[in-house]
C-alpha cells in the first residue's frame, strides 16, 4: 500500500498554531483518522485491498484496489464495486456517531466530554455533504451511477457539489460576520480546491462516457 502525506497540511497546522487553535485542529485530526479507519474496517470486511492511504488537511483518506470480479457483477446500471463503495463512504460517518454515543455514555469531564462530540459532530456533517469526493458526494454519486450510469452520474454529482459548495460557501461568510475565524475561510477555500479540482476531472470523463456510449 502507497503512503503520501498532502504537504497543505503543514499550512493548515502553522494558521492553527498562529491563531492559537492547534489544540482543536489535533483533537480533528484524531478523529478524522478514527473515521478513515471505518473505512478501512469496512473495505477489508467487504474483501477489498487498500491501495494509498493520503493525510491531507481535512484528515486522511484511503483509495482501494479496483477487483475485476467486482467489475463484472452488474448492480443496475453499474456494478458491484460501486455498491461496496458507497458501503464504505458510510462506514466513515457511521463510526463517528458510534463514538459520540460511547462518548456520552462514559464518565468523563464535561468539557472533555462536549469537545470529543463537537469535533465528530463536525467530522460527520462536513463529511456527509453532497460534496464529490466527500463521503456525502461518493454516496450520491454511487446512487446515481447505480440508476442512471456513469455519464449522468458524473454530470450529476459535478453539478450537485457546485450548488452545495456555494451555498456552504454563502453560510460560512455569515458565520464570519458574526464570529471571524480564519480557519474556516481556510476550509472553505480547501473545499473549492477540491470541487474546481473534480469539475476538471468530470468534464474529461463526460468527453470519454460520451464518446464510449456513441461507440457501444
Amino acid at each position: 500500500m502507497r503512503f503520501r502525506i498532502d504537504l497543505k497540511i503543514f499550512l493548515f497546522a502553522i494558521i492553527f498554531v498562529l491563531t492559537k487553535q492547534i489544540h482543536i485542529y489535533m483533537l480533528m485530526m484524531i478523529f478524522a483518522f478514527l473515521h478513515e479507519l471505518g473505512h478501512l474496517t469496512a473495505g477489508i470486511l467487504l474483501k477489498m485491498k487498500p491501495e494509498k492511504l493520503e493525510i491531507i488537511p481535512v484528515g486522511v483518506t484511503i483509495r482501494f484496489k479496483v477487483d475485476i470480479k467486482d467489475i463484472n457483477k452488474k448492480i443496475g446500471k453499474t456494478n458491484l464495486f460501486e455498491l461496496k463503495k458507497i458501503f464504505v463512504a458510510l462506514a466513515g460517518p457511521l463510526t463517528n456517531l458510534i463514538i459520540i454515543g460511547i462518548v456520552a455514555n462514559i464518565p468523563i469531564k464535561m468539557v472533555q466530554q462536549l469537545e470529543i462530540i463537537y469535533a465528530n459532530i463536525f467530522i460527520f456533517l462536513f463529511n456527509m455533504l453532497p460534496i464529490y469526493p466527500l463521503d456525502g458526494g461518493r454516496i450520491v454519486k454511487g446512487l446515481i451511477k447505480i440508476k442512471k450510469g456513469n455519464l449522468k452520474a458524473n454530470h450529476d454529482t459535478n453539478i450537485i457539489s457546485i450548488i452545495i459548495t456555494i451555498i456552504v460557501t454563502i453560510l460560512a461568510n455569515i458565520i464570519l460576520y458574526y464570529n471571524f475565524n480564519i480557519a474556516i475561510i481556510f476550509i472553505i477555500l480547501y473545499i473549492w480546491i477540491l470541487v474546481l479540482k473534480e469539475n476538471k476531472i468530470a468534464k474529461q470523463k463526460e468527453k470519454i462516457y460520451q464518446i464510449l456510449e456513441q461507440k457501444y
